[in-house]
């Protein structure tokens, strides 16, 4: 039907793997390519090697890109700093803006591929005006939009996204009927760099510093008990944290200059508006006044009702009801029922 040329990322995961085969049924002149963004040493990763098997399947070529020096500056830099600074970021959401659909697109351009395309669920269709529009996929409970609110303009329209109207099982179905060796795959959980979830260890290695222990504080500032170093916790926080006060005490803030962790109670967590800054706005360009949505402060956070009030410094999210540990770092998106707002990164609750 179409000879259209798109490059097919691929992980060696069931998604991408569907994704490529989704794409030359749908005749499309389909290249797989592997993002090698952590390897060590010359040997091809696992990730690759099963990446190359579905490429061979299907009859496609396979290319490796090697993306170390841009993943270490764009993502894993950030994430350390943003950490060390006293926040939660989310990698993820970097990785997919300057990584994936901002090198990874310039490389296929750059090699006559006018799309690429990725296993993410998430839906992009044209409004009237002829402008690209984000819009959560069939399975909402594996709906990737949250990752994706950052992506411009230009990059949603050189985008696919072939399992946006499949669910999970679907998708493995497809790969079972393909014969793809992963199509019983689980599912990555964790940060691909930190693959056992454990920040601290991973920061304190790879920057050779170790975190400073410091003091706890009440939310008075008097001290209450000794921390084991800054990163290794979160606002929000309550167990782990090594200190008794006769009742539950969670993580209300972080105080990087003074190395302290501030203690109180749940109830402290709670806020109603949140400061939002670089924020990227989808069906518009700026938001002109208030403008009802629901919104999400972390990927699991279920949606809640709020409105969004332009600020100089970027948005304020202005919820229904009070929300618990905005945290510093981590992303709120916005809705219009199915369709992105957009989102930016959260500075605090006010």
């Amino acid at each position: 039907m179409r000879s259209e040329k798109v490059m097919a990322g691929m992980s060696g995961g069931v998604d991408s793997s569907v994704c490529a085969s989704l794409l030359i049924d749908g005749g499309y002149s389909v290249a797989g390519v592997t993002l090698d963004l952590w390897g060590k040493d010359s040997t091809a990763s696992p990730e690759a090697e099963e990446a190359a098997k579905v490429c061979e399947r299907l009859g496609i070529p396979h290319y490796v890109f090697e993306m170390q020096e841009d993943f270490a500056g764009a993502v894993i830099d950030d994430f350390i700093n943003e950490y060390i600074n006293g926040a939660t970021p989310n990698p993820c959401i970097v990785c997919n803006h300057k990584i994936k659909f901002g090198k990874m697109l310039e490389y296929a351009e750059n090699a006559g591929y006018s799309k690429i395309a990725t296993g993410h669920y998430a839906v992009v269709k044209k409004d009237g005006s002829g402008r690209y529009l984000l819009s959560k996929a069939a399975d909402r409970a594996k709906d990737q939009t949250y990752v994706l609110y950052s992506l411009t303009q230009e990059q949603l329209s050189s985008v696919v996204f072939p399992l946006g109207g499949l669910t999970k099982a679907q998708v493995r179905e497809i790969a079972e009927s393909k014969g793809f060796s992963n199509a019983h795959k689980p599912d990555s959980q964790d940060i691909c760099f930190v693959p056992d979830g454990d920040y601290a260890a991973f920061i304190e290695k790879y920057t050779g510093k170790i975190s400073a222990p410091g003091e706890f504080t009440d939310i008075n500032g008097c001290p209450i008990g000794k921390h084991n170093g800054l990163i290794r916790y979160t606002v929000g926080q309550r167990k782990g944290l090594g200190i008794s006060l006769g009742k539950p005490a969670y993580v209300v803030a972080k105080d990087t200059a003074s190395n302290r962790v501030v203690l109180g109670d749940e109830e402290q967590l709670f806020y109603r508006r949140v400061l939002v800054r670089n924020v990227n706005f989808i069906p518009f360009d700026r938001l002109e006044g208030d403008m009802r949505v629901t919104a999400k402060l972390r990927y699991r956070h279920t949606e809640q009702p709020a409105r969004i009030i332009p600020d100089e410094k970027g948005v304020i999210v202005e919820f229904d009801e009070p929300q618990r540990a905005p945290s510093s770092g981590q992303s709120a998106v916005f809705y219009d029922g199915d369709t992105v707002v957009g989102g930016g990164i959260i500075v605090k609750g006010i």
